[in-house]
């Protein structure tokens, strides 16, 4: 190991050195692109943390470029006009923001259509904006690379569904494999014939060949891309009750997908399209965008099923990061960008996750990387007042856009900056989220939440560690070590909250100073 790598290992141990402020990251600091879709246009202007996609702006425009394609050949002609004022609005816009020109891709609708390069040519010569019209291959592709930008490492099947078309990709090692495109977008299958028993018929045939084709496995994880899944899972967390409405990382089985077509069967579309907010054109496609998933999970019998948020536009965004920004956590990036950004003391952090680091020597990976990113938001709220402080920081743990983060660890790193600042969590409006930790996970939130208002009790600069925990778990023995520079530190506060963590432990509690 040379000097450089071994001053890395000791500053940031197995987690590596923030790569957000180096000169490639910098370079995707902010990056708009234009999807083009058979059902809306949406522009996304990325910013920040660049492993971890922070939407600077966002706006989609539902113009059903692809409806009724199937029996023209040809473009929406009014979708033509939509989607035409909506480029040359997000062409201003980027020129506003000073990001142009725009990357722009189009897919099924426009490279199907026999007036498709015609549009084309239009959007370049009224807006400035050349649309790249990409074949459903590498549709498939960056679709894929968009649910890797969240799951470094993923393997599974990726389905990426729009209006006039699905794609299949297949994931394995943080690598895109087979891919496959077919005609089951829920606007086209609408000009199937035969009536339901007609479309069931032809979607079982087209699955059944696309799994010919994938050679696919069973028991695999199936993410699922696109506006269509998405409003399926709305539908399911209001059938489920389901306390976290985050749409990222949700996960749904083939029973719960099952139960949920049943249900949005039995629903009157317009009083459940009121209840989850989703648009009258998509609600409109439900209907035969859950038969198509219905399908698929029969062929496929994945061993779960996880969506994704992050599709073709974050599949852009992967594209141009270097292999090392690539293979980084996402999690732990975007909140070392917002330590750097936001807390008091950028790089205290490390020297918190150091102080309650040996309450968790048991904590596997997952859990310590979950540790280390509340570590370093403990203080990014500092600014709110301090009546509200607890309260924000667990909303934006638990609601920010933040990848490669499971519902469950978003409640545990939630529930432990809710402790950073408070002692108790009885009484909140999150006591219907906190189902979503066994008691085992409550008790070691409240811990690591009280370790951390201890720690922030003794804060000397970010070189500096200023105490030490020792914990003896078989013994319940808790003592705190603290060098004779912080003794001013530990006072009346500090005392108090040492005793408050020692509680949580149910364990016995000394000092050493010295």
């Amino acid at each position: 190991m040379n000097d450089a790598q071994n001053e890395a290992a000791i500053d940031w141990g197995p987690f590596s050195r923030p790569l957000f402020d180096g000169p490639e990251a910098r370079a995707l600091s902010r990056v708009g692109v234009v999807d083009v879709g058979s059902n809306s246009v949406r522009l996304v202007v990325f910013d920040g943390a660049a492993r971890s996609p922070a939407y600077f702006y966002n706006e989609k425009i539902m113009c059903a470029l692809g409806a009724g394609l199937s029996e023209t050949g040809r473009l929406n002609p009014l979708g033509r006009v939509r989607a035409l004022s909506a480029i040359r609005r997000f062409a201003a816009l980027a020129d506003g923001m000073g990001i142009s020109p725009l990357t722009a891709v189009a897919t099924a609708a426009v490279r199907e259509a026999e007036d498709g390069r015609e549009f084309c040519a239009e959007v370049q010569r009224e807006t400035g904006v050349k649309l790249w019209v990409i074949d459903g291959r590498e549709e498939a592709r960056l679709s894929a690379q968009g649910v890797l930008l969240g799951w470094p490492g993923s393997y599974g099947l990726v389905c990426d569904i729009g209006g006039s078309s699905m794609e299949l990709a297949d994931l394995a090692d943080g690598k895109v494999g087979n891919r496959v495109s077919s005609p089951l977008g829920p606007l086209k299958l609408q000009g199937v014939k035969g009536g339901r028993k007609g479309l069931k018929a032809h979607i079982r045939t087209v699955i059944a060949d696309l799994h010919r084709q994938m050679g696919y496995e069973t028991g695999k994880r199936l993410f699922l891309v696109g506006g269509s899944w998405r409003a399926i899972a709305r539908v399911d967390m209001e059938r489920r009750g389901y306390p976290l409405t985050v749409l990222h990382e949700y996960r749904m089985s083939s029973r719960q997908v099952t139960a949920t077509a049943d249900y949005i069967g039995a629903s009157d579309l317009e009083e459940l399209r009121g209840r989850i907010s989703v648009s009258n054109d998509r609600m409109s496609l439900l209907p035969i965008a859950v038969l198509v998933l219905r399908e698929l999970v029969k062929t496929f019998r994945p061993k779960d099923i996880a969506l994704s948020s992050y599709g073709i536009r974050e599949g852009m965004l992967y594209e141009q990061m270097p292999k090392a920004l690539r293979d980084s956590d996402p999690l732990i990036e975007a909140c070392r960008f917002a330590e750097a950004k936001d807390a008091r003391l950028p790089g205290f952090g490390r020297i918190m996750y150091e102080f309650v680091s040996p309450l968790f020597r048991s904590a596997d990976w997952q859990k310590q990387r979950i540790i280390k990113a509340a570590c370093l938001l403990h203080d990014v709220s500092w600014r709110a007042h301090p009546d509200y402080r607890a309260e924000l920081t667990f909303d934006n743990s638990t609601r920010a856009n933040l990848g490669g983060l499971k519902h469950g660890e978003r409640v545990f790193m939630g529930l432990a900056l809710l402790h950073r600042y408070s002692n108790k969590r009885e009484g909140t409006r999150f006591e219907p989220l906190f189902k979503l930790l066994d008691d085992r996970e409550l008790r070691q939130a409240e811990v690591l939440g009280k370790a951390m208002r201890l720690g922030a009790m003794l804060w000397l600069n970010a070189d500096e560690q200023p105490g030490q925990l020792v914990w003896r778990p078989k013994k319940r023995q808790l003592e705190l070590r603290l060098t004779e520079h912080a003794r001013p530190l530990y006072g009346e506060v500090a005392e108090a909250r040492y005793m408050a963590l020692a509680a949580a432990l149910d364990a016995t509690a000394t000092v050493r100073i010295g």
